[in-house]
């Protein structure tokens, strides 16, 4: 059986015209959160709280993968990405990602040579 329907609008029906009140209202936009002060005015000053970076490192706990990266890459042998893989759980791109920017950015300087194919990854602090 075939659609009868016509595929296009028919251009002699008028389309609907919205009201005035209708109009003005689609217009009108909350904001999720107050533009001006008034909101921030009834927290007295003692009460804001600042955020200030801690001031030492994490000791609690077990170390985090950076740190045992940072452990296996301070040896004196070196360690190769394989066997940083098996220490973190992570991938072969994660490991490198991780050397190649959170490390540097602690301060290690990473070098590398290969050994029988196989490439070795050393670091020392920089100076």
């Amino acid at each position: 059986m075939r659609n009868t329907q016509p595929t296009t609008p028919n251009a002699n029906v008028p389309l609907p015209i919205a009201s005035a009140d209708q109009a003005s209202r689609s217009r009108e936009r909350r904001m999720a959160r107050a533009t001006d002060d008034t909101a921030t005015a009834s927290v007295p000053p003692a009460e804001v709280i600042t955020a200030t970076p801690p001031t030492t490192p994490r000791t609690t706990g077990a170390p985090s993968k950076l740190d045992q990266i940072t452990a296996l890459l301070l040896r004196a042998e070196g360690v190769s990405v394989p066997a940083m893989m098996s220490a973190t759980g992570w991938q072969a791109h994660s490991v490198r990602g991780a050397m190649a920017g959170a490390l540097k950015k602690r301060g290690l300087i990473v070098t590398s040579n290969k050994v029988d194919g196989l490439r070795y990854y050393c670091a020392s602090r920089e100076a």
